[in-house]
């Protein structure tokens, strides 16, 4: 089977190079490329450098970071993957990286066979998120849920597509004319409704379920 490409943006070279070496070792993959930030990759792919099966997206980067470069590629390449891989635990951090494509995110401790799951999962099962992220994404969907949005009522609706902006939980029960106890109650509901254990995933249900479209 023909190895499936990697292109890394991480702009502290050292630890770009040795990733690489890290991906280079296993069967399945192959790094095509470099990039030291998100306005480097964009270049290269507009002057036609081969577009990688993964990018390996560090986040806080100069000049383009990493949810700047994912939303690109979202809109500009569709077919290229973006696999955050960051020192950031940060949730707003998170949720910004999945409302703009990320496939998963993994934080830069992570073991090498948790890497190398990632990078089959991904282009398996289209996503991936490693146990310690998990703290944050703690039982992710329910398979029960996954693929089924009828059982949600309208107003759940809309307020699941307003927790995938940026307002507080306060300035939603402002927007949908609610008090911020009731607005506490849907949430709670759709926690356990949803099999999800706080905002991120929520999140995740309306990207996966095309509530909220990037």
């Amino acid at each position: 089977m023909e190895a499936r490409t990697i292109v890394i943006v991480e702009d502290h070279v050292l630890l770009s190079q040795a990733i690489s070496s890290l991906v280079n070792s296993f069967n399945d993959f192959n790094v095509l490329y470099l990039c030291k930030n998100g306005q480097e990759l964009v270049d290269k792919l507009k002057s036609n450098a081969k577009q990688p099966d993964i990018v390996l997206m560090d986040v806080n980067m100069p000049i383009m970071n990493g949810i700047e470069t994912t939303l690109h590629l979202t809109n500009n390449y569709p077919s290229i993957n973006v696999l955050a891989l960051s020192v950031e635990e940060n949730e707003d951090i998170i949720i910004k990286m999945l409302k703009a494509g990320a496939k998963g995110y993994l934080l830069k401790d992570v073991e090498k066979n948790i890497l190398e799951t990632a990078l089959h999962e991904v282009l398996d099962k289209g996503f991936y998120h490693t146990r310690d992220v998990a703290k944050l994404l703690v039982n992710t969907l329910n398979d029960d849920y996954q693929n089924n949005k009828t059982h949600l009522k309208e107003r759940e609706i809309e307020f699941i597509k307003l927790v995938c902006t940026e307002l507080t939980y306060k300035e939603i029960a402002e927007r949908m004319f609610l008090s911020p106890k009731t607005i506490d109650g849907y949430r709670d509901t759709l926690f356990y409704k949803l099999q999800v254990k706080n905002r991120i995933g929520l999140v995740i249900y309306a990207i996966k379920n095309k509530i909220y479209n990037i």
